[in-house]
Protein backbone atom coordinates (compact mmCIF):
# COMPACT_ATOMS: atom_id res chain seq x y z
CA UNK A 1 0.00 0.00 0.00
CA UNK A 2 1.44 3.66 -1.15
CA UNK A 3 -0.15 6.07 1.59
CA UNK A 4 0.11 9.97 0.99
CA UNK A 5 0.28 11.64 4.65
CA UNK A 6 -0.41 15.44 5.50
CA UNK A 7 -0.44 16.35 8.67
CA UNK A 8 -1.52 19.60 9.84
CA UNK A 9 -0.74 21.96 12.51
CA UNK A 10 -3.92 22.96 14.85
CA UNK A 11 -5.71 26.18 13.52
CA UNK A 12 -4.97 27.83 17.10
CA UNK A 13 -1.26 27.40 16.47
CA UNK A 14 -1.42 28.06 12.76
CA UNK A 15 1.49 29.93 10.75
CA UNK A 16 2.94 31.69 13.83
CA UNK A 17 5.14 33.27 11.95
CA UNK A 18 2.99 35.24 10.15
CA UNK A 19 1.32 37.07 12.56
CA UNK A 20 2.76 40.45 11.66
CA UNK A 21 0.91 40.06 8.27
CA UNK A 22 -2.60 38.63 9.65
CA UNK A 23 -4.37 38.22 12.59
CA UNK A 24 -5.59 34.65 14.11
CA UNK A 25 -8.32 34.46 12.97
CA UNK A 26 -7.20 35.48 9.49
CA UNK A 27 -4.28 32.96 9.78
CA UNK A 28 -7.31 30.74 10.41
CA UNK A 29 -8.93 31.27 7.21
CA UNK A 30 -5.63 30.93 4.99
CA UNK A 31 -4.90 27.71 6.78
CA UNK A 32 -8.52 26.23 5.71
CA UNK A 33 -7.68 28.28 2.34
CA UNK A 34 -4.16 26.32 1.51
CA UNK A 35 -5.85 22.79 2.71
CA UNK A 36 -8.72 23.18 0.40
CA UNK A 37 -6.30 24.28 -2.68
CA UNK A 38 -4.38 21.21 -1.81
CA UNK A 39 -7.26 18.63 -0.95
CA UNK A 40 -8.79 19.32 -4.70
CA UNK A 41 -5.51 18.34 -6.23
CA UNK A 42 -4.77 15.38 -3.83
CA UNK A 43 -8.51 14.04 -4.84
CA UNK A 44 -7.65 14.07 -8.43
CA UNK A 45 -4.40 12.19 -8.13
CA UNK A 46 -4.74 8.28 -8.24
CA UNK A 47 -1.67 6.94 -7.58
CA UNK A 48 -1.82 6.50 -3.87
CA UNK A 49 -3.98 3.95 -2.05
CA UNK A 50 -4.53 5.92 0.76
CA UNK A 51 -4.85 9.58 1.39
CA UNK A 52 -4.76 11.07 4.99
CA UNK A 53 -5.22 14.06 7.02
CA UNK A 54 -4.21 14.48 10.26
CA UNK A 55 -4.81 17.01 12.60
CA UNK A 56 -6.55 18.19 15.70
CA UNK A 57 -9.63 20.86 14.29
CA UNK A 58 -12.64 19.24 13.38
CA UNK A 59 -13.15 21.61 10.55
CA UNK A 60 -10.27 20.40 8.89
CA UNK A 61 -11.21 16.92 9.32
CA UNK A 62 -14.76 17.49 8.14
CA UNK A 63 -13.18 19.04 5.21
CA UNK A 64 -10.91 15.60 4.46
CA UNK A 65 -14.06 13.95 3.92
CA UNK A 66 -15.93 16.32 2.11
CA UNK A 67 -12.82 15.64 -0.23
CA UNK A 68 -12.82 11.99 -0.18
CA UNK A 69 -9.57 12.00 2.00
CA UNK A 70 -9.20 10.10 5.69
CA UNK A 71 -9.50 12.13 8.45
CA UNK A 72 -7.61 11.28 11.87
CA UNK A 73 -7.57 13.03 14.79
CA UNK A 74 -4.59 13.90 16.32
CA UNK A 75 -4.31 13.91 19.82
CA UNK A 76 -2.55 16.93 21.82
CA UNK A 77 -0.47 16.16 24.15
CA UNK A 78 1.10 18.92 26.66
CA UNK A 79 4.21 19.83 26.33
CA UNK A 80 3.69 19.53 22.55
CA UNK A 81 5.02 16.76 20.98
CA UNK A 82 8.17 18.07 18.21
CA UNK A 83 7.35 17.76 14.91
CA UNK A 84 9.41 14.28 14.43
CA UNK A 85 7.50 13.06 17.05
CA UNK A 86 3.93 13.84 15.14
CA UNK A 87 5.60 12.64 12.21
CA UNK A 88 6.25 9.39 13.68
CA UNK A 89 3.05 9.14 15.12
CA UNK A 90 0.92 9.62 11.97
CA UNK A 91 3.87 7.08 9.94
CA UNK A 92 3.34 4.63 12.60
CA UNK A 93 -0.61 4.78 11.79
CA UNK A 94 -0.37 4.03 8.28
CA UNK A 95 1.84 1.34 8.74
CA UNK A 96 0.01 -0.20 11.46
CA UNK A 97 -4.04 0.27 10.39
CA UNK A 98 -3.50 0.87 6.73
CA UNK A 99 -0.66 -1.61 5.69
CA UNK A 100 1.77 0.96 4.11
CA UNK A 101 4.17 0.01 2.37
CA UNK A 102 5.42 3.25 1.10
CA UNK A 103 4.66 6.59 2.94
CA UNK A 104 4.44 10.20 1.62
CA UNK A 105 4.10 13.19 2.92
CA UNK A 106 3.22 16.80 2.01
CA UNK A 107 2.60 19.62 3.46
CA UNK A 108 -0.11 22.49 3.81
CA UNK A 109 1.86 25.12 2.59
CA UNK A 110 3.79 24.09 -0.86
CA UNK A 111 1.00 26.60 -2.17
CA UNK A 112 2.04 25.68 -6.24
CA UNK A 113 2.34 22.10 -5.99
CA UNK A 114 1.30 20.77 -8.99
CA UNK A 115 -1.01 17.10 -9.57
CA UNK A 116 2.11 16.13 -11.85
CA UNK A 117 4.11 16.55 -8.98
CA UNK A 118 2.25 14.18 -6.37
CA UNK A 119 2.38 11.62 -9.51
CA UNK A 120 5.82 11.94 -9.97
CA UNK A 121 6.77 11.23 -6.95
CA UNK A 122 4.68 8.50 -6.16
CA UNK A 123 6.72 7.11 -9.53
CA UNK A 124 10.27 8.02 -8.04
CA UNK A 125 9.20 5.65 -4.62
CA UNK A 126 8.38 2.56 -7.12
CA UNK A 127 12.77 2.62 -7.51
CA UNK A 128 13.89 4.62 -4.65
CA UNK A 129 14.03 3.67 -0.69
CA UNK A 130 13.85 7.83 -0.59
CA UNK A 131 12.61 10.42 -2.32
CA UNK A 132 12.57 14.12 -0.85
CA UNK A 133 12.02 17.21 -2.23
CA UNK A 134 14.39 19.81 -1.22
CA UNK A 135 12.40 23.50 -0.13
CA UNK A 136 13.57 26.39 -1.81
CA UNK A 137 14.86 29.07 0.52
CA UNK A 138 15.43 26.91 3.44
CA UNK A 139 17.69 23.89 2.99
CA UNK A 140 14.34 22.07 4.69
CA UNK A 141 12.20 19.33 3.35
CA UNK A 142 8.71 20.33 1.11
CA UNK A 143 7.79 16.38 0.45
CA UNK A 144 9.46 13.50 1.04
CA UNK A 145 9.01 9.51 0.83
CA UNK A 146 10.03 6.27 2.22
CA UNK A 147 9.90 2.65 0.73
CA UNK A 148 9.59 1.46 3.62
CA UNK A 149 8.12 3.83 5.57
CA UNK A 150 10.19 3.38 8.53
CA UNK A 151 13.77 2.95 6.76
CA UNK A 152 14.87 5.83 8.40
CA UNK A 153 14.24 8.65 10.98
CA UNK A 154 13.20 12.24 10.50
CA UNK A 155 15.09 16.07 11.75
CA UNK A 156 12.40 18.22 11.02
CA UNK A 157 13.39 19.02 14.71
CA UNK A 158 17.21 19.06 15.10
CA UNK A 159 18.14 22.49 16.30
CA UNK A 160 21.25 22.58 14.29
CA UNK A 161 21.36 20.85 10.89
CA UNK A 162 18.61 21.84 8.31
CA UNK A 163 16.03 19.28 7.93
CA UNK A 164 17.10 18.14 3.92
CA UNK A 165 20.65 18.23 4.83
CA UNK A 166 20.52 16.11 7.99
CA UNK A 167 17.55 13.56 6.17
CA UNK A 168 19.86 12.81 3.41
CA UNK A 169 23.42 12.88 5.01
CA UNK A 170 21.68 9.89 7.46
CA UNK A 171 20.32 8.23 4.17
CA UNK A 172 23.50 8.38 2.31
CA UNK A 173 25.34 6.70 5.63
CA UNK A 174 22.63 3.83 4.97
CA UNK A 175 23.41 3.17 0.96
CA UNK A 176 19.88 3.90 0.44
CA UNK A 177 18.59 4.30 -3.25
CA UNK A 178 17.77 8.06 -3.08
CA UNK A 179 16.40 10.58 -5.89
CA UNK A 180 16.33 14.23 -4.95
CA UNK A 181 13.21 15.79 -6.86
CA UNK A 182 14.01 18.87 -8.02
CA UNK A 183 11.08 20.87 -8.34
CA UNK A 184 10.57 24.68 -7.92
CA UNK A 185 6.83 24.30 -7.49
CA UNK A 186 6.81 21.40 -5.22
CA UNK A 187 9.90 23.30 -3.38
CA UNK A 188 8.44 26.59 -2.46
CA UNK A 189 6.81 26.98 1.05
CA UNK A 190 5.25 29.77 2.42
CA UNK A 191 7.18 29.52 5.93
CA UNK A 192 7.77 33.72 6.76
CA UNK A 193 6.72 36.60 5.01
CA UNK A 194 8.51 37.41 2.32
CA UNK A 195 7.13 33.75 0.96
CA UNK A 196 4.48 34.77 1.14
CA UNK A 197 4.70 37.72 -0.75
CA UNK A 198 6.71 35.59 -3.21
CA UNK A 199 3.79 33.21 -2.96
CA UNK A 200 1.10 35.43 -4.25
CA UNK A 201 3.50 36.69 -7.62
CA UNK A 202 4.01 32.92 -8.61
CA UNK A 203 0.43 31.91 -8.17
CA UNK A 204 0.00 34.93 -10.83
CA UNK A 205 2.76 33.61 -13.06
CA UNK A 206 1.42 30.01 -12.92
CA UNK A 207 -1.63 31.06 -13.51
CA UNK A 208 -3.31 29.94 -10.04
CA UNK A 209 -5.62 32.82 -9.79
CA UNK A 210 -8.91 30.86 -9.12
CA UNK A 211 -7.39 28.85 -5.88
CA UNK A 212 -8.74 29.54 -2.61
CA UNK A 213 -5.42 30.76 -1.32
CA UNK A 214 -4.91 33.47 -4.06
CA UNK A 215 -8.73 34.87 -3.74
CA UNK A 216 -7.52 35.34 0.09
CA UNK A 217 -4.46 36.91 -0.18
CA UNK A 218 -6.13 38.98 -3.06
CA UNK A 219 -8.30 40.10 -0.66
CA UNK A 220 -6.77 40.06 2.83
CA UNK A 221 -2.79 40.80 2.05
CA UNK A 222 -1.58 44.38 2.67
CA UNK A 223 1.84 44.55 1.78
CA UNK A 224 4.47 44.30 -1.45
CA UNK A 225 8.07 43.72 -2.02
CA UNK A 226 10.49 46.14 -2.97
CA UNK A 227 14.18 45.54 -3.89
CA UNK A 228 16.66 47.25 -1.64
CA UNK A 229 18.41 48.46 -4.01
CA UNK A 230 19.23 48.09 -7.81
CA UNK A 231 22.34 46.03 -7.09
CA UNK A 232 20.87 43.56 -5.05
CA UNK A 233 18.16 41.45 -6.36
CA UNK A 234 18.44 39.16 -2.72
CA UNK A 235 17.34 41.13 -0.12
CA UNK A 236 13.95 43.06 0.03
CA UNK A 237 11.75 45.32 1.98
CA UNK A 238 8.40 44.73 2.85
CA UNK A 239 6.05 48.17 2.68
CA UNK A 240 2.35 48.41 2.85
CA UNK A 241 0.03 49.13 -0.37
CA UNK A 242 -1.03 52.67 -1.64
Amino acid sequence: MSVLLIPIAPLSRTKSRLRDCFPKELLKDLTIAMFKDLAKKVQNVDSFDNKIVYCHNEEILELAEEFGLIGIKEKLTHPRKSFDLVINDLNNIAIKEYDAVSTIFTFLDVILLSENNLMEISNLMKSNQLVVCPAIHSAGISIFGRNPPDILPTYFSDPNIPSFVALLKDAQSRNLNISVYDSFRAGFDIDIKQDLLLGFEYLKIFDLIETETFKFLKHNLKLVLQKRSLKNNREFKIIKKK
